[in-house]
């Protein structure tokens, strides 16, 4: 017995010290800083509000730079809320005039831009950010949602700039936006606006630069995003990998949300959430994964927190019958799935000599294509029925959308689009196999795409239907951003993308067809009087069965010419793993990044 007691003693003290090593080290192990990890499928083009359009640059400036308002991160519909602002601006009765007063004591984050010295953001801020949209340098995408605001004073200012030898002149005060005193701005409309509150509340293209910074580093400035937001900047491998950390300057801000009474979702995370000082994260680190098995995997692998669009390709693997599978259900994996108000669509280019022009061969020839499109087919096989047809530009979600609006748009009809091909002379000339255009040259369409799964599925659906009506289609590879910088130059054929909306109103959509907006929003370069002037028409108008009958006509007008074929409204589904906290997509809210949470009870390294 003696013996025994003698030899277990060493060997339980043994035991003890292991376990007591094992649960130093997992204490040692565990993690402290809370860090949000997730992938975007498409690469970054930098970081300059005044130079985007793409979503996920987008997506980090919203986190970076602040607007003067913002939309509720739970309230269902949209609910637009201050920011930055002190309450609801003043409106005037005409909806020309919006005067909006700035919080004090909020601060950039630290930069040698501004000589070691604590910036506080004013209302001349904003004056300069806006300004810095007409500007012609900056090149911006979105100069045409402002022009069409009609800021007095703004296109003289503009026209200036843009004569021989000129420069903008950011000095120069102009009515239409200007700072009253160190706290307030003032926008004033040449025309009635009732819904201007929307480009007031998009950090993401309009959020506030400070003009050190920007004259700092000049053509480098895309790379050296400076706000007043939530996070910066820390690390960047350009396509590759960002991350970004809290900004130690951000004001004392708390986690505050109207959702509906009948939203349980919703009202879950409300007392969750409720009071917490944002943001709870400490950091955020984006991986650029452009194919979509890796990033699938990344997720599955406990790599990342959030699985931010669910690849199409794992949809029956995942959501079978659109509920969350048993094996990830047993992960404690969730699933946030919406109706995106978005819509996929091919642009043709309107200034190129093969499928561009307005005469009735050219016309002829474009609605062709669009009926020898079988959309269904694309829907069933490479968007795993997680789509819906689209009958025009408008998202779901924003105002004048309507499920019950039909148009040619979603038709498939492979013996009409035969025929309009035929009767417009284009046809098999020389016997080859492929129909040739009416001149007798080759008929060829150049189909711009990028060398992702994804995009070579939805290729296969577009060959397969163009051979079936004797049409040649090739394919024009190369990467997202070089291809977005050679659509706004005029240089593309026809590619493939989507739009969502930047804000809760049909307006947004409308705009991919406006003339003035050509090269911009409006990358099919399409050119139509009447279709502009419906468009400003219903610009104009409030909210209403008179607003809508206007914005339907339009988007007849854009069907008529087929400027575009637009596809699918996509139905969004994004996973996340049990440690993230507080998380839902809201179109409308890209800032998500400040509203969740991680615990790290839960968090690996």
């Amino acid at each position: 017995m003696k013996r025994t007691t003698k030899r277990l003693l060493p060997l339980f003290g043994g035991v003890l010290a292991v376990l007591l090593m094992v649960g130093s080290a997992q204490a040692q192990s565990r993690p402290t800083e809370k860090v949000l990890r997730y992938a975007f499928p498409i690469a970054e083009t930098g970081f300059d509000p005044a130079q985007l359009s793409d979503l996920y640059s987008r997506i980090v400036t919203s986190n970076i730079f602040d607007a003067l308002y913002c939309y509720d991160y739970l309230a269902q519909p949209v609910k637009v809320r201050p920011n930055v602002a002190v309450g609801m601006p003043e409106i005037s009765d005409d909806f020309r005039t919006y005067t909006v007063r700035i919080k004090p004591g909020i601060y950039f984050a630290d930069d040698p831009a501004f000589g070691g010295k604590k910036r506080e953001l004013t209302a001349q801020d904003f004056v300069y950010s806006y300004k810095r949209i007409f500007d012609p340098k900056s090149k911006s995408p979105t100069y045409s949602d402002l022009e069409e605001a009609k800021l007095l004073g703004m296109d003289e200012l503009r026209r200036e700039a843009e004569k021989p030898g000129a420069s903008f002149n950011y000095d120069k005060e102009v009515e239409g936006i200007r700072a009253l005193d160190r706290y307030t701005i003032q926008f004033r409309l040449q025309e009635t606006r009732p819904r201007f509150i929307f480009f007031l509340a998009d950090a993401s293209v309009r959020g506030a630069l400070a003009r050190e910074v920007v004259e700092k580093y000049g053509d480098k400035i895309m790379e050296h995003p400076v706000g007043t937001g939530p996070f910066r900047l820390d690390q960047w491998t350009r396509s590759s990998k960002m991350t970004f950390v809290r900004n130690p300057n951000f004001r004392e801000e708390y986690f505050v949300a109207e959702p509906a009474a009948d939203d349980a979702r919703g009202q879950a995370i409300y007392q969750q959430m409720k009071g917490k000082r944002l943001p709870m994260i400490d950091r955020v680190e984006i991986s650029i994964i452009e194919e979509v098995q890796p990033r699938w995997l990344s997720f599955l692998g406990d790599d990342h927190d959030l699985l931010d669009r669910l690849p199409n390709a794992f949809a029956y693997q995942a959501i079978p019958n659109n509920r969350l599978a048993p094996n990830l259900v047993k992960k404690h994996l969730s699933m946030e799935r919406v109706a995106n108000p978005d819509v996929t669509m091919t642009y043709f280019n309107m200034e190129d000599p093969v499928v561009g022009g307005y005469t009735p061969d050219k016309v002829a020839l474009r609605r062709a294509i669009a009926l020898a499109y079988n959309t269904d087919e694309e829907i069933r096989l490479p968007r795993r029925n997680q789509a819906i047809p689209a009958q025009g530009p408008i998202q779901p979600g924003a105002y004048g959308y309507d499920p019950k609006f039909k148009t040619e748009m979603s038709d498939f009809n492979r013996a009409r689009a035969a025929a309009l091909l035929d009767m417009f002379g284009y046809v098999d000339r020389d016997g080859d196999g492929w129909r040739d255009l009416p001149d007798g040259k080759p008929l060829v369409l150049q189909y711009a795409a990028t060398p992702t799964a994804s995009d070579r599925e939805l290729n296969e659906i577009w060959k397969k239907n163009m051979d079936a009506v004797g049409v040649k289609l090739v394919f024009k590879t190369g990467k997202w951003p070089e291809h977005l910088k050679a659509a706004r130059a005029g240089k593309l054929m026809m590619w493939g993308l989507g739009q969502g909306a930047d804000y809760p109103d049909g307006a947004d959509a409308l705009a991919l067809a406006y003339g003035p907006a050509k090269g911009e929003n409006n990358l099919s370069r399409f050119e139509n009087a009447e279709f502009d002037k419906l468009y400003q028409k219903q610009l104009l108008m409030p909210d209403g069965p008179e607003r809508l009958a206007v914005m339907q006509q339009a988007v007849k007008v854009m069907v008529a010419y087929m400027p575009y074929k637009f596809s699918t409204h996509r139905i969004l589904t994004d996973l996340t793993q049990p440690r993230l906290l507080g998380y839902r997509r809201n179109a409308f809210v890209r800032e998500f990044w400040k509203y969740v949470d991680i615990d790290l009870s839960k968090a690996t390294q």
